[in-house]
């Protein structure tokens, strides 16, 4: 296993970039309620494809721990049972974690998918820590690194329900994003740490100091995004999700602080692109890092300008996840290089 581990590094790195993009997903489509418990929805392991499903009706079977929706509130089903012809209150439960009472299996299946992402990447974060065990005696780091993320990857599942039970609070979504990231960050570092092929570059002073404020600016930009986009889906709330245009009315500071903070970016960035070419540094990263800015900011227009055009919203979050990865391991491979006159 342990000639496996790079492969078996890079999967799961990949598997929580999936997660990122099945996330966005739920997000751009309003989905984030779609199951109002977890880790079931609606009481059940494979969610409901139909209303009636979860709709109180006389003499049907429930089991226990079913939801259904029964006068504009959700009940739980308190033990198996048969109903009767009048609904007794006796056996059911009213559901008392939030209010959101809705169905749409659309919704539900998204958010689903969304959730068995996660599943399928917890498992090879066991094979991950499973192999990286193997290294213990060799190189301590690598155990440490692979059993913080996968710690860090039951945070993120115990925080994914507290994100349904709260009803999406901004916060807690914010606090979600960025310990993705970090597992992001500690799965780079690992890569990086069993990768054979580590090149040598010219060092830069300057170019390294850029290096950590780009990282600490992506990780704002990141974290100011989601709560952003808490707002639109506040609006949405109000006036529903067909009507895009009223999505950024009268937008918060936040906003206009993600908007403008974009150029601050940019600068960092393309000083960047500028002392990597003129210093002859040779960081091809660098040419990946700037187009991904200039996919961050058109989406970004696109979305600001053209009422969320169909899947920007998802290319933005995941351009901007995969940004901040570049950039950070980027910056690992500026403190490995060779200190050269500059």
């Amino acid at each position: 296993m342990k000639n496996k581990f790079p492969q078996i590094v890079q999967i799961a790195l990949i598997s929580v970039y999936i997660i990122f993009l099945a996330g966005s997903v739920v997000r751009m489509t309003g989905s984030g309620m779609g199951c109002p418990d977890w880790p079931k929805c609606f009481g059940y392991y494979i969610p409901p494809t139909s209303e009636e499903q979860i709709t109180w009706k006389p003499n049907s079977d429930f089991k226990k721990g079913m939801i259904i929706i029964k006068d504009e509130a959700l009940f739980v089903a308190e033990h198996d049972l048969k109903t009767e012809a009048n609904f007794n209150k006796k056996n059911w439960a009213k559901y008392t974690k939030h209010d959101y009472n809705k169905f749409n299996k659309y919704h539900s299946w998204t958010e689903y998918i969304n959730r068995l992402s996660s599943v399928l990447s917890g498992f090879v974060f066991l094979f991950l820590i499973i192999a990286a065990f193997k290294f213990r005696k060799e190189d301590k780091r690598i155990p440490l690194l692979a059993f913080t993320a996968f710690f860090l990857m039951l945070v993120e599942a115990v925080l994914g329900k507290i994100v349904v039970d709260t009803n999406l609070k901004p916060s807690i979504i914010t606090i979600h994003m960025v310990i993705g990231l970090v597992i992001i960050a500690l799965l780079l570092q690992l890569k990086f740490i069993v990768s054979d092929n580590k090149k040598k570059h010219n060092y830069n002073s300057l170019f390294s100091k850029l290096l950590i404020v780009s990282v600490i600016f992506s990780l704002i930009q990141i974290a100011m995004g989601t709560q952003v986009r808490q707002f639109i889906d506040e609006q949405i709330k109000l006036f529903g999700f067909e009507n895009k245009d009223y999505s950024l009315m009268n937008p918060s500071f936040k906003f206009y602080f993600h908007r403008s903070f974009t150029i601050a970016i940019v600068l960092v960035n393309f000083g960047l692109f500028y002392i990597n070419q003129i210093k002859n540094l040779g960081y091809k990263l660098v040419n990946w890092i700037v187009f991904l800015i200039f996919i961050e900011t058109i989406t970004g227009i696109l979305m600001y300008y053209a009422e969320f055009p169909l899947g920007t919203q998802a290319i933005h979050l995941l351009s901007g996840a995969i940004l901040f990865g570049l950039q950070f391991y980027l910056w690992i491979q500026s403190r490995k290089t060779v200190a050269v006159s500059s």
